[in-house]
């Protein structure tokens, strides 16, 4: 059996651009075509996985609830990576994160392109 295609989707907006939404969809859409799929949160991106932060924003009317759609990821399978510096700088900690996420570093980013991922930034 072939090693499953990577995706990684790294998402620079938060709840202020739409963009954040399109990332997200994007994200799921891949896990159900069968990509491996891991989204980088920088910048603040890092804000829509803060605990109920993105429970009722919807910035798409057509879309489900940011939430929604990251509880859809995560439950998929699908991989959320924090960027540490990010997050310190808006004062949060692990403990201020939704369940399932991990902080790490660009060197996490870098070694999936290494392996030959897919990218898309938003």
């Amino acid at each position: 059996m072939s090693e499953k295609k990577k995706l990684l989707v790294v998402v620079t907006n938060g709840f202020h651009d739409e963009r954040s939404s399109a990332a997200l969809t994007i994200a799921n859409s891949g896990i159900n075509t069968g990509l491996d799929v891991t989204m980088f949160l920088i910048s603040s991106g890092v804000d829509l996985v803060r605990k109920g932060a993105a429970d009722r924003a919807q910035l798409n009317p057509l879309d489900p609830t940011l939430g929604e759609m990251i509880d859809n990821f995560l439950a998929s399978g699908g991989t959320v990576l924090i960027c540490p510096a990010c997050a310190k700088v808006r004062g949060y900690e692990e403990r201020d994160m939704i369940e399932g996420v991990a902080f790490k570093s660009s060197t996490a980013m870098h070694e999936l392109i290494k392996e030959g991922a897919a990218t898309m930034s938003f």
